[in-house]
């Protein structure tokens, strides 16, 4: 059975996307899902994230610039990806339905693609990209 993607938009709201990564990683222990169900971030920084000019201050009494703004956040989205074989077709099926309507999931906007949809090349070659980014090579 070919891949379904699940990708959950989670705007600037990391908290809730970090919750959502640790729901997913509790379900993978206790389902003993470890391949099945893969877990990549998204981070797109914001379109005009250029850094404005901030004079700093002389007689500043700390070591931060008292007008520099902070950074914006990032926008995040989560790709889960499922991987189940022919005759798990019920399994693939409860777990697509499932993810969606949980608590950290709901507000974040889901995208289903599967194998018949005409984005599913360009979102296995993000996730593939995601996943060569996510997985340093480690040397033992």
């Amino acid at each position: 059975m070919a891949h379904t993607y699940l990708i959950f938009d989670f705007g600037v709201d990391e908290e809730t996307a970090q919750k959502a990564r640790h729901r997913i990683e509790g379900w993978k222990q206790a389902f003993k899902l470890d391949r099945k169900m893969l877990v990549r971030f998204e981070r797109e920084a914001p379109e005009h994230a250029e850094a404005p000019k901030v004079e700093a201050k002389p007689n500043a009494k700390s070591k931060k610039s008292a007008g520099a703004p902070e950074p914006e956040p990032a926008r995040v989205r989560l790709f889960v990806r499922l991987d189940f074989s022919e005759h798990e077709k019920l399994s693939h099926q409860r777990w697509l339905d499932r993810i969606p309507t949980e608590e950290p999931f709901k507000a974040a906007k889901p995208e289903i693609v599967s194998a018949a949809n005409a984005d599913f090349e360009s979102t296995a070659k993000r996730f593939e990209t995601l996943e060569a980014q996510a997985s340093p090579t480690h040397s033992r």
